[in-house]
This record gives structure tokens, sequence and C-alpha cells, in this order.
């Protein structure tokens, strides 16, 4: 996998179900420290509510969609009711590096089993389907040093290869970083070894 979806805005909807208020939260996040300070916002901004299920995917860096990491909690809902319907969301929108949490203030009525899937499951698809995702390409990170008069040839290379957020740090050399396309990987790489081996560059 090159290329996934990934949310482009912060979502925040509610729907009221036999006097259960569900909030759905969603956020664009791309490792476990943002993870965790959304979590700890969210729960800080309902410190009354009954509970605060969650899900997230986070894609690989190297693009494998079979190393993606992903999580479910029911906190404390009955197994499998709540957790795991907004993971399976998710999954089923094709969406990547995304938190959802569905905060439940109970009404007072249960919901039963189905009830409650039905419910985790439609407020994390209604957030779903207002977050604008947008296409990223899966990249990996190059870091070199060079001589000046290697700029043009360095910066035309990374250029021809789809390289995103280039960067030059001038000083007595110059620092020079991309972020390659993994699909173009491969290519770049082996050029930047020739170049390497004739002392023009050298890996940071």
């Amino acid at each position: 996998m090159n290329a996934f979806n990934e949310p482009s805005l912060d979502i925040n909807v509610e729907e009221k179900i036999k006097r259960s208020v569900f909030i759905a939260d969603l956020k664009a996040c791309h490792n476990e420290a943002e993870i965790k300070e959304f979590l700890s916002n969210i729960i800080a901004a309902h410190k009354n509510a009954t509970h605060h299920c969650r899900a997230y995917v986070l894609i690989s860096d190297l693009g494998d969609e079979n190393n993606c990491v992903e999580y479910s909690s029911d906190d404390g809902e009955p197994s499998g009711t709540a957790g795991k319907p907004i993971l399976m969301a998710i999954k089923h929108n094709n969406i990547f590096n995304v938190m959802i949490i569905v905060t439940r203030y109970f009404g007072g009525i249960k919901l039963g089993t189905r009830g409650l899937i039905d419910a985790y499951k439609g407020v994390a698809e209604k957030a779903l389907s207002q977050c604008a995702p947008v296409l990223k390409f899966v990249t990996r990170n190059i870091k070199i040093n060079l001589q000046y008069n290697s700029l043009g040839l360095i910066n035309k290379l990374f250029q021809a290869h789809s390289a995103l957020n280039i960067k030059s740090d001038f000083a007595q050399d110059i620092f020079f970083s991309g972020d390659v396309p993994v699909e173009n990987y491969d290519s770049i790489k082996n050029k930047l070894d020739e170049l390497n081996l004739r002392g023009i560059i050298k890996y940071v």
C-alpha cells in the first residue's frame, strides 16, 4: 500500500438513543503520544460520562497494510458491544491514522447487545462520513550531507522521485532531507548509494 486515506477534519457528533447520549469525537492521530493526549482531553471534557469507548488504526511507516496498529476498548460496556463496532466502522470506511472516542452518558434505559452495537457503530459512522478524508502517501525519510556544488544534482534527484517535505540547512556542508514515497525508495536509494561511494554525499 503506497497511499491511504486520512481525516482532514476533527469531528464531533452527538446522538440521543433511549435517553442515553452518545458523543463521537474523531481526530487524526499518528502515534501513541497523540492518542494518549486525545483520550486525556476527551476524558477531562466529560468527567461525568459513563463510558469512553474507543478505537484507532495507525498505519505502519513502511506502508504494510498487514502491520497496521489496531486497538479497541469497550471501557466497561459488555464485551464486543462498543470498541469493536467502532473499529469495524473505521475499517469499513478504509480510513487510517484515525482515532474515534465515543463518550456515553447513560440515560437509565438498557439498550441490549444489539442496541449497543448499533448505537456505537452508528455514531462512529456518522463522524467518519464528515471527516473529509484526504489521500496521503506512505514515505520514508532520507537524510544526507553534501557539498554546495552538489546541491543542484541532489535537488533534481529528489524531485524526480516525487520527494515531499524537502529541506536544506546550510552550514559548512548542506544538510538535506526529504520524504520519498515508498514506491520510489529503492530507486533513489540505489542512486544515492553510488554517490555515497564516490564521496559526493554522506548519509546522516
